[in-house]
């Protein structure tokens, strides 16, 4: 048995926490909501009529016809929040983007958009602006929906594309409201894929598309599109010094939209298949273990995919020293390093997938199946 210090422990302990600490909030607000794995909504990917096949029109006529096709169905959304604090008493505002994605006025936008806000307003252009209700969020993957109270002959419905074929160099047209100037077409190319980029709540958001679309605040939430007029990402990020467009734009692959938003629409939020463990990083930990690289189980939670299936934390002998709980080193023949791999390939699942976990245990890698069960409260999970 590999034995460790009560120092030792306490490390692992304070490193646990903050390992932990950025999911606190989600789970405690959505913890108790119907955890289902799944939705009912479709999204559309019919083609988008009035688009000439790309392979037989000029590129001028391209970007023409996608902005005729698609930016009545793109939104600038104006979020409303108030505060009665001493410091800091009265009203903010802030802008973003978003598109609709059915006849029923769902709005697909960022999360960070909508973060926080008290009242929210929908624009389709000119001055007049419809309510809008808050239905369903995701901060993991910084996706959000909203929907707004207008008539149907005003909602174009933007259809998605398929965003696992794209490939380096491709056009894409991103349309959005930067600088709050509403309906703004930019174009580029797909400069890289496969992207590792974060949420707000440092959660890792994988396969981001890079562009170099011009992408600027208040583009936050709308599309990026192919030459089909097809949702192929969501803009979500830029890297710059300051703060404005210098060609490196992400957005998120509509792929990841796809699985989120029929969830977001039916529960108001997504359940994620858990281990149900309380975990560490060894990478993180400045001592001795037996492996250099997976996910240490620091306590496995009652009632648990992990509990179920035998899975160990940490565990004190009669004699009052600590043994190591299980270190996770691959789930299905895939490598762990870290918590962003863990959660990373568990997301692939649903609940009922028997998943094998490899760990190591014993100064030996032991293989365990595990049933991902649904968990009814789960904070501080994975």
């Amino acid at each position: 048995m590999y034995r460790i210090s009560a120092r030792q422990i306490l490390l692992i302990a304070f490193t646990s926490a903050f390992f932990a600490a950025g999911v606190v909030f989600f789970f405690e607000r959505y913890g108790g909501r119907l955890l289902e794995p799944s939705g009912s909504a479709a999204l559309s990917e019919n083609a988008p009529a009035g688009i000439t096949n790309p392979s037989v029109a000029t590129d001028e006529q391209n970007n023409i016809e996608v902005y005729k096709a698609i930016s009545p169905g793109v939104v600038f959304i104006t979020s409303t929040s108030f505060s009665n604090d001493f410091w800091d008493a009265g009203e903010r505002s802030g802008t973003g983007s978003g598109f609709v994605i059915d006849a029923q006025g769902h709005i697909l936008t960022n999360y960070h958009v909508i973060e926080g806000a008290q009242r929210l307003s929908v624009s389709f252009g000119g001055d007049k602006a419809y309510p809008a209700t808050r239905v369903g969020e995701d901060p993991d993957t910084d996706l959000a929906v909203i929907k707004v109270n207008a008539p149907r002959d005003v909602l174009t419905v933007i259809p998605f594309g398929d965003s696992d074929t794209l490939v380096v160099g491709q056009k894409v047209l991103a349309i959005g409201n930067p600088f709050g100037f509403t309906r703004t077409l930019t174009t580029g190319v797909i400069s890289g894929l496969q992207r590792p980029i974060r949420a707000r709540n440092s959660r890792q958001i994988e396969g981001a598309i890079q562009t170099d679309a011009s992408i600027n605040p208040g583009n936050s939430g709308g599309p990026l599109l192919d030459s089909g007029g097809r949702v192929i990402g969501i803009n979500s990020q830029i890297l710059s010094p300051a703060g404005g467009s210098v060609g490196v734009g992400f957005a998120v692959p509509a792929s990841i939209a796809k699985r989120v938003v029929p969830q977001l629409i039916k529960n108001g939020a997504v359940v994620r298949p858990k281990l149900g463990i309380y975990p560490f990083n060894i990478r993180n930990l400045q001592i001795r273990l037996p492996v250099s690289d997976g996910v240490g189980i620091y306590q496995v939670y009652p009632n648990s995919s992990a509990s179920a299936a035998g899975l160990r934390g940490l565990e004190q002998t009669p004699d009052g020293n600590v043994v190591l709980g299980d270190i996770i080193v691959a789930i299905d023949g895939e490598k762990v390093n870290n918590g962003d791999d863990l959660f990373r390939i568990l997301d692939k699942h649903q609940f009922n997938d028997v998943v094998q976990v490899e760990v190591f245990r014993d100064n030996r890698r032991v293989k365990v199946p595990v049933r991902l069960l649904p968990e009814r409260r789960g904070a501080l999970r994975r």
